[in-house]
């Protein structure tokens, strides 16, 4: 356990950083991805020849 006196310099610096630690801060939304940074491509099934084929290619097919 620690004890003491503290001096009014030492409540002073306390008081600022216990101050400044509580304050809110904003918070900060999250940046939306665009279709074409999307990893949604690389995990959806393997495109089937066939009839329709060149529709199923397309972005959001």
């Amino acid at each position: 356990m620690v004890r003491g006196e503290p001096t009014a310099e030492e409540l002073a610096a306390l008081t600022v950083v216990v101050a400044a630690m509580s304050r809110r801060r904003p918070r900060r939304r999250p940046t939306p991805v665009g279709a074409w940074a999307s990893r949604g491509d690389v995990v959806r099934t393997p495109l089937q020849p066939g009839p329709g084929g060149w529709r199923a290619a397309g972005r959001f097919a």
